[in-house]
């Protein structure tokens, strides 16, 4: 897997699971000096035989690389030691720069992480790629099935149109929104619409119940439109909608002529100029009538039914998450 600190190599002092702080005194010597000092106190060290394996990629870096590059350079494994050193020291740095930027652009909610798009993007490339992976292992635990290309993937698509979903391992999805951008198993879970799956039948008057909400519907006077309006409330002139009205989620093809508009204009259309997150688009209930949809819910009514001042009777919606 990928991660930022992999050429650092093992640290001399880190923290594992369960809040085990792992020290290790003798990982800055070199396996010569350390075979002097057990020859000196007449110690005899334990061989592990695993690491005379040439199977392993790093044991071929150690016992046949190294010493070919020992002969380029006596001096290579200090260079390699320092340079660790200053690596170690720029991650430190980086990650206590990546640690502040996390509380100010991210956040959880409900199993995913949402970071703060314009805020993100401002940050330096380095501290993005930092805040993506520590947004992945805050999700699942590890890296180790993250390789680089994902998030450069992730970092490409940052900048481009909304509605981009990309794919990563784990199963986790990063989702491009107007304002934000969404990391998780299920971006689609932090919409405020549950999943509406069906056509049904308003009662109206009185109440219905669907998958997630509780719809009321009531006849009220022209003057109530005055004092109450809500999102997840509207007001139509009952003599243009009728009584047979159904909900259900938008379909293909689906028009709609919102209110205060000149013309009509396809629903996905109307929702993407006003930038309802893709996710949300198939949650959204649209009620209907038998000849157009009437209301968009928590967004718009349609021109051809508001309320006029000759209208005689309201037709109150109000929409109420269970």
């Amino acid at each position: 897997g990928f991660a930022p600190s992999a050429p650092l190599g093992t640290s001399q002092d880190k923290s594992v699971k369960l809040g085990i702080n792992v020290i290790r005194p003798i990982l800055l010597l070199t396996r010569e000096e350390t075979a002097a000092y057990c020859r000196q106190h007449d110690l005899n060290p334990r061989t592990d035989t695993s690491n005379l394996s040439l199977s392993p990629f790093r044991n071929r870096i150690r016992l046949r690389l190294l010493p070919l590059l020992k002969e380029y350079n006596p001096e290579i494994v200090e260079a390699l030691v320092r340079t660790a050193r200053i690596a170690q020291d720029d991650m430190a740095f980086l990650e206590s720069d990546a640690a502040k930027a996390w509380e100010k652009v991210a956040r959880k909610e409900q199993n995913n992480i949402v970071f703060e798009k314009k805020k993100f993007l401002a940050l330096p490339l380095a501290l993005q790629r930092e805040l993506l992976l520590k947004g992945i292992e805050t999700l699942v635990g590890t890296l180790k099935d993250i390789e680089l290309v994902h998030i450069e993937e992730v970092i490409d698509a940052m900048r481009k149109p909304a509605g981009r979903v990309i794919i990563l391992p784990d199963s986790l999805e990063f989702v491009i929104e107007y304002e934000r951008f969404v990391l998780g198993k299920d971006p689609a879970a932090l919409s405020p619409f549950p999943q509406l799956r069906g056509e049904f039948k308003l009662n109206v008057p009185g109440t219905t119940k669907l998958p997630g909400w509780v719809v009321t519907v009531t006849v009220v006077p022209p003057d109530v439109l005055k004092r109450d309006v809500a999102d997840y409330k509207a007001y139509l002139d009952f003599e243009k909608t009728g009584k047979d009205l159904t909900v259900r989620s938008r379909q293909p093809g689906d028009r709609f002529h919102p209110m205060g508009m000149t013309e009509p204009k396809k629903l996905n259309q109307f929702m993407v100029d006003s930038k309802i997150p893709h996710l949300w688009r198939e949650r959204i209930p649209v009620v209907c009538s038998p000849e157009q949809i009437v209301w968009v819910v928590g967004y718009r009514i349609d021109e051809r039914v508001k309320v006029m001042p000759e209208t005689k009777q309201l037709l109150e919606l109000k929409f109420r998450r269970v």
